[in-house]
């Protein structure tokens, strides 16, 4: 698995996609840090960017890596190595080197401009965590709908859906349900429809820790005696952790249960 991880980290490194990827996120951090004198106020413009296009980018790549590699794939499955090894390789070199990209491209313009002498490295560094999360969350997913389905324009087409759902989808379905069931106790539904939807934790997470949770307004006192505790910061990690997990074991199962 170590070396079919190798070549397809090293395979996507070389593609220009990845250089336009770094460069991209190279050259909003500039930009960001030129419009704004406080590093703070620029981590909450990279997180509106960061929470939408990350999984964006990491589904897309994810499918497209899958479907554009399928010949190389079919000619590793013909030789005496694990399915799962195969699937899971190709899975952590395209998650491993989005987030390499993501990390140098926002780490080199904040550390120049001295990071490490301002108090916003912390919000800065779970912005990171959060995006990496994020990365590998929206890859692993993307590689289970190819691999459920031979139909390129399928796959593509519910990795988008996917991705569209979770992103503007729920919260839409998320806000009707807080206002049609205004009447009740909402706190403990609040809390699990967020962790339900790794964007929306990730989301909530950013903005507790850069303390402006009151423009969330009764949700956000809600999410503030939560989430800003150190158990409730545990809490969240863990479940993002598990959002990274189960989709991993679930490829797992479905390259070993295939026939190609």
């Amino acid at each position: 698995m170590i070396k079919i991880l190798k070549y397809s980290f090293y395979d996507l490194m070389r593609s220009r996609w990845s250089y336009v990827y770094f460069i991209f996120y190279l050259l909003l951090g500039f930009v960001l840090l030129f419009l704004n004198n406080e590093i703070s106020k620029a981590v909450i413009t990279l997180m509106n960017v960061i929470i939408v296009l990350v999984p964006l980018i990491g589904t897309i790549f994810g499918v497209m890596y899958f479907y554009n590699s399928r010949e190389f794939t079919e000619l590793l499955l013909a030789q005496p190595i694990k399915r799962t090894s195969i699937f899971l390789g190709q899975f952590l070199g395209v998650a491993s080197s989005l987030t390499l990209s993501l990390v140098l491209g926002l780490g080199i313009p904040f550390m120049m401009y001295g990071l490490f002498r301002s108090n916003a490295i912390w919000d800065f560094s779970l912005l990171l965590v959060t995006g990496a999360f994020l990365t590998f969350i929206f890859t692993a997913l993307a590689f289970n709908i190819a691999l459920s389905n031979e139909n390129k324009i399928k796959g593509f087409g519910y990795a988008v859906l996917l991705w569209l759902f979770l992103a503007v989808i729920y919260d839409g379905f998320f806000l009707m349900s807080l206002i049609l069931l205004e009447e009740y106790p909402l706190d403990t539904f609040s809390l699990v429809a967020s962790m339900l939807n790794p964007i929306d934790l990730s989301r909530t997470l950013i903005l507790l820790k850069l303390d402006i949770s009151a423009l969330l307004g009764y949700t956000g006192a809600v999410f503030k005696k939560f989430f800003g505790t150190d158990y409730g910061l545990s809490i969240s990690i863990v479940i993002l952790f598990l959002w990274t997990i189960l989709p991993i074991l679930s490829l797992k199962f479905k390259a070993s249960k295939k026939d190609f």
